[in-house]
């Protein structure tokens, strides 16, 4: 086998934002080299667009995109997962589940799709039988080494969470998690303003996507807490606050973190962050306003696709953030405590130049 096939192509996308640690820790240990794709530009965007239907969400127009730059850089490997079920009665949303055929249908260029399917929901397709698919086209097939492999993973993983949930950024978290260290910050920062971003990992990632969010609202004096800060319990009780049971893959990711977020007095307001043309996220977006209106939580909700304007995002973020300052502060004074802090929120014209 030579160097060229002991290469996998990992598109910067989708699953990505939330797989990779486990992805590099499980194939860096089998000794297969992982090649990224560049980060998301308005060539990735408009490269990928141009493939698909006008109607595809966001998401997997960059998806694509990414599949052809790793087709530039000349991997002849590329991992498309199809993730059918991560629960049993659990499901992705259609486009993720038939990811495989739909690049298969679009990119007509020569290379191999590796296509490992997730199904929980059906007999026989767990993880194992999905990280086993993976590898076979490395030649790997002894069973023992996949479940070590597989530890090594999950070593990485867990060390990224743990990272994250102490406060670290993601961008440092996974950093500092693929160079096989641990580091916790001590004193974190306090801010006058903590606000829960809500959406996927995709979304909110993926600089491009999201207009670099936590940039912006970093330099408006914001915390944003996500889902990953959250355990699987904490959202599992979001879903109960919500009165909801799962029926979509990522519904912990939105429902269950809202509704966790929703009862934190802590939490000043929420942003949801939904691509435009997305169905689980129209269903699950309503019921969160719904709610939130009931906790009398301020929540502002925005749509992005490829072409989204950043001047009017950051118009919106600005005067989001001004309005939780505001509220903040008439609630301060109401109760007759000293507050002298002017929030920076007139950031729009510097932020546009980043």
């Amino acid at each position: 086998m030579n160097n060229n096939e002991k290469k996998i192509g990992i598109p910067r996308a989708m699953s990505f934002y939330n797989n990779y640690p486990f992805l590099f820790g499980f194939l860096s240990y089998l000794g297969i080299e992982i090649v990224l794709s560049d980060p998301t530009t308005k060539k990735t965007v408009s490269d990928g667009a141009g493939l698909v239907v006008t109607e595809t969400c966001l998401p997997i127009k960059i998806f694509v995109g990414h599949v052809l730059n790793l087709l530039d850089k000349g991997v002849t490997k590329i991992l498309v997962p199809s993730i059918q079920s991560i629960a049993p009665k659990i499901y992705n949303c259609s486009k993720i589940r038939g990811l495989p055929d739909l690049i298969r249908n679009v990119v007509k260029r020569d290379f191999e799709l590796i296509e490992p399917t997730l199904d929980k929901s059906a007999k026989d397709q767990g993880l194992y039988v999905f990280l086993k698919e993976m590898v076979k086209p490395f030649g790997i097939t002894n069973e023992k080494l996949i479940k070590k492999a597989s530890k090594a993973g999950w070593k990485v993983y867990n060390n990224f969470l743990l990272m994250v949930r102490a406060g670290m950024s993601y961008k440092k978290a996974i950093n500092y998690a693929l160079q096989g260290k641990i580091f916790i910050e001590s004193g974190e920062k306090e801010y006058p303003i903590n606000i829960a971003l809500v959406s996927h990992g995709y979304n909110i990632y993926d600089d491009r996507a999201s207009m670099k969010i936590f940039d912006k609202l970093e330099q408006m004096d914001v915390s944003v807490k996500t889902s990953l800060q959250l355990t699987d319990e904490q959202m599992k009780e979001g879903m109960t606050y919500m009165n909801r049971k799962s029926y979509w893959a990522n519904e912990h990711e939105m429902t269950g973190t809202a509704g966790h977020y929703l009862k934190d007095n802590r939490i000043d307001g929420m942003i949801l962050l939904t691509s435009f043309g997305c169905g689980p996220d129209s269903l699950m977006i309503e019921r969160i306003i719904k709610q939130a209106k009931l906790c009398n939580k301020p929540i502002l909700s925005l749509t992005i696709d490829e072409h989204t304007g950043e001047a009017g995002f950051i118009t919106r973020l600005e005067a989001f953030v001004d309005m939780l300052y505001r509220k903040k502060r008439s609630r301060i004074i109401s109760e007759e405590k000293d507050y002298d802090f002017i929030p920076q929120t007139n950031v729009c014209e510097a932020l546009v130049n980043v």
